[in-house]
């Protein structure tokens, strides 16, 4: 009798929920929620982030909302710091913003100005890459602080938007996802 044991990949990619017309008609969106809402399925998603994480960096970056969700255990699990970036107004002090444009309309990312030092090593974290320009706008933030992207991380990558393209254009080559589809 064999016994079948699903890889992080699968019991994430098992979890993840598709919901038509969200957030307007014509969009599909893939709900992670039901990840995060699983032990096995959140578990399995940090590992999975963990084990793929490049070998040293400072601070793992990550994206507002899920990126928080996931980001900080995987600074917990390397041992590095975590920044979270945010919609604009979510954070005190003074702070440095980016404006892009989403596959359904535009947004504006923020960042700390003290968040961490120049030349720190960044993993960028975030839930879903899409076309990119969310991580597009955390990494020009993140370089604009000085920081040096060292690898972006993501829990599902939709490979038909062409987000891994794009990042490539823009310099940002080493890109992991837990599933792509």
């Amino acid at each position: 009798m064999s016994t079948s044991v699903e890889s992080p990949a699968e019991v994430v990619d098992g979890l993840v929920r598709t919901v038509p017309d969200f957030p307007k008609p014509g969009i599909e969106f893939y709900d992670i929620a039901p990840v995060l809402a699983s032990a096995r399925g959140l578990k399995a998603s940090v590992d999975a982030l963990i084990g793929a994480c490049p070998l040293e960096v400072d601070v793992v970056v990550g994206v507002e909302a899920r990126g928080f969700i996931v980001g900080a255990p995987v600074a917990i699990g390397i041992g590095s710091g975590f920044v979270p970036v945010r919609k604009p107004g979510k954070l005190p002090g003074p702070v440095i913003s980016h404006s892009y444009t989403l596959e359904y309309g535009e947004a504006t990312l923020a960042v700390q100005q003290d968040a961490f030092e120049a030349g720190a090593r960044v993993l960028l974290v975030d839930d879903v890459l899409a076309t990119g320009g969310t991580i597009a706008a955390a990494a020009a933030l993140t370089e604009q602080l000085g920081g040096v992207v060292v690898g972006v991380s993501v829990l599902l990558e939709l490979a038909g938007l062409g987000g891994r393209e794009n990042l490539r254009r823009a310099g940002l080559g080493d890109v992991h996802a837990v599933v792509t589809r």
